[in-house]
């Protein structure tokens, strides 16, 4: 992997990816002026947990078209975007429109409400110079590159001593609310331990405790053994719609052996991780040859600095549709109950996901 570091004319910060040496050809360029970022929180004291309040995101680009792409690389000079021209794969560069910053300053007091800085880190990752593609589409060694940028990314956050919790994710397709259609993901990074992420460890450290051994060794056992919702085996990693899916069609990809960052994969793992990642994504594009919407969380340990043996480390894939023209809404069981209902069967719909054929060429 080859990384090239810059700043931009806004300050933020531009870090380019390629498989070969980075080449940078224009200007490092910045689509306006720095956006004032004044996010806070609120403590939600029924549910216990803190919402982000970022009411400057209102401004941000909303599905430009293709001429005004802030993701495409700068061709024309008194039309900037975020990227320059140049030879790389992948970039990372700071959110202009972020919900959580590191500076974020201390909100005004509300009556009889806890509130308080947002703080954190917001970053945007651009899969590829093509605006077209798709980030299962991408070549096999630009996938892996990908894994790798996580991974460095995770590790080069997590130094910050501010930051408890790095979270890469994808939000694909306008149905769940991508504003650029330009593959792209981001990365978030916390001041504290999300509530999903509270709860899964408060989980897994009970199931270590009890067996003496980390959960997902045993997991990925269980469904090689089961052999009904395992749909790609690579051998150091694989897919399977897990036997309790909230979502139909939903996917995880995950090494088979139990570790708390990517950072902590060897190299061969690495690889396998790409490729059944790609072949899951490729898979869910070609059931119903459609673009399937979704949302990719990958989620690794807290980057406090503590070791998480128990934490297992996983791809989760969450479709939004499930069948033709049917999407996956959260309705009033999923938001009122934080009950999920699926209208299918994992053993099910991991037979569909293993017969599309095409997904391993």
């Amino acid at each position: 992997m080859y990384k090239s570091e810059f700043v931009k004319p806004d300050g933020r910060a531009l870090i380019l990816y390629g498989l070969t040496p980075v080449e940078v050809s224009g200007p490092i360029p910045s689509p306006g002026e720095a956006v004032e970022a004044r996010p806070q929180m609120r403590w939600h004291p029924v549910r216990g947990e803190w919402v982000i309040y970022a009411a400057h995101r209102l401004n941000r680009t909303f599905l430009p078209p293709p001429e005004y792409n802030p993701l495409a690389p700068t061709h024309d000079p008194e039309h900037p975007t975020e990227l320059p021209p140049g030879n790389y794969d992948l970039a990372v560069f700071e959110n202009r429109f972020p919900s959580l910053t590191l500076d974020a300053p201390t909100p005004d007091p509300v009556p009889d409400v806890t509130v308080r800085a947002g703080r954190g880190k917001c970053e945007v990752v651009v899969f590829s110079q093509d605006p077209g593609g798709t980030l299962g589409g991408l070549p096999a060694e630009q996938v892996r590159l990908l894994i790798d940028v996580w991974a460095d990314r995770t590790t080069c956050l997590g130094r910050d001593p501010q930051l408890q919790y790095v979270l890469p994710f994808e939000n694909r397709g306008v149905e769940v609310g991508v504003t650029l259609h330009h593959p792209h993901g981001q990365i978030y990074a916390y001041d504290h331990l999300p509530p999903v992420q509270t709860r899964a460890l408060t989980q897994m450290r009970a199931y270590l405790a009890e067996h003496g051994r980390p959960w997902l060794e045993d997991f990925v056992r269980q469904e090689r053994e089961a052999g009904l919702r395992v749909v790609r085996d690579e051998g150091q990693a694989l897919s399977v719609v897990p036997p309790f899916a909230r979502f139909t069609y939903e996917m995880w990809v995950l090494p088979t052996r139990a570790v708390a960052f990517l950072a902590d994969l060897r190299e061969d793992e690495r690889d396998a991780l790409a490729a059944v990642l790609k072949d899951a994504l490729t898979r869910l594009d070609t059931l119903f040859g459609v673009r399937m919407p979704y949302l990719l969380t990958v989620q690794q340990a807290p980057t406090d600095g503590q070791a998480y043996p128990e934490w297992p480390l996983r791809i989760e894939i969450s479709p939004y549709l499930r069948a033709p023209g049917r999407m996956k809404y959260l309705a009033g069981t999923e938001q009122g109950a934080g009950e999920f209902v699926n209208d299918a069967l994992p053993e099910q719909k991991a037979a569909e996901l293993r017969e599309v054929k095409d997904a391993r060429q």
